[in-house]
C-alpha cells in the first residue's frame, strides 16, 4: 500500500477512534441534557443598518426554567443607519407573552439611528418571557421572533446562557465632582 494511502486511513482511523470516545455521555444527544459552558446567543441582521446582538436568556438561578416561569431576555440592537426604529413585540411558541418595560413602564425600545441599545443592561429596557411552556436548561434554546415597526419580524433561537454569563453590572466610575482626597 502506498504510503500516502497509510497515512490518510492512519487520520481517518484516529478521527474515527476520536469521535467514537465523544459519544459517551453526549449531552447533546439527551432531551433537557446541559451543555457545559454554554452557548453565545446568535447575531442576526434584520436589515442592511439593524442588526440584533448576543440573544440570550438569563441562566436561571436554580439551573432550570421550569414551565410557568418567566425568564429574561438579554440582547443588543444596534442600529448604523440614520433612521430610528422600534421594538414593538416579541413573540414566540413556547412563552404566553413577552413584558417590554423602558424606564420602569410597559411601552416600545426605541433604537435610535447610529446607536445601539442594550436590553437587559443595568439602567436600559427589559425584555421579560412570561409563562414558560417547557423546562429549559443551559444552551437549550427557544425561537424568539423580534416584531420592529419598519424593519419587520425576525425569527432566532435564544439559547439559555451558561453559569457564569450573566450580565455583570458596569463599573461606576467615582463622581468627578468629588474629590476623594479631602478627608
Amino acid at each position: 500500500m502506498p504510503t500516502h494511502r497509510v497515512a490518510l486511513a492512519a487520520a481517518v482511523l484516529t478521527a474515527a477512534l476520536a469521535t467514537a470516545g465523544c459519544s459517551q455521555d453526549n449531552p447533546v444527544a439527551e432531551e433537557g441534557a446541559e451543555v457545559r459552558g454554554g452557548a453565545i446567543g446568535p447575531d442576526e441582521m434584520v436589515t442592511e443598518d439593524l442588526s440584533v446582538l448576543q440573544v440570550q436568556l438569563e441562566y436561571p438561578l436554580d439551573g432550570v426554567y421550569e414551565p410557568g416561569e418567566d425568564a429574561s431576555l438579554f440582547l443588543g440592537i444596534a442600529n448604523t443607519g440614520n433612521t430610528e426604529d422600534d421594538l414593538v413585540d416579541v413573540r414566540g411558541p413556547d412563552f404566553a407573552d413577552a413584558e417590554i418595560t423602558v424606564d420602569g413602564e410597559p411601552g416600545v425600545i426605541r433604537v435610535t439611528g447610529d446607536d445601539n441599545v442594550y436590553v437587559g443592561a443595568e439602567g436600559g429596557p427589559t425584555i421579560t418571557l412570561v409563562d414558560l411552556e417547557r423546562s429549559l436548561r443551559s444552551s437549550q434554546s427557544i425561537p424568539v421572533t423580534l416584531v420592529f415597526e419598519e424593519a419587520g419580524e425576525v425569527t432566532l433561537d435564544a439559547p439559555v446562557a451558561a453559569e457564569g454569563q450573566n450580565p455583570e453590572p458596569t463599573y461606576d466610575f467615582p463622581d468627578p465632582a468629588e474629590d476623594p482626597t479631602e478627608g
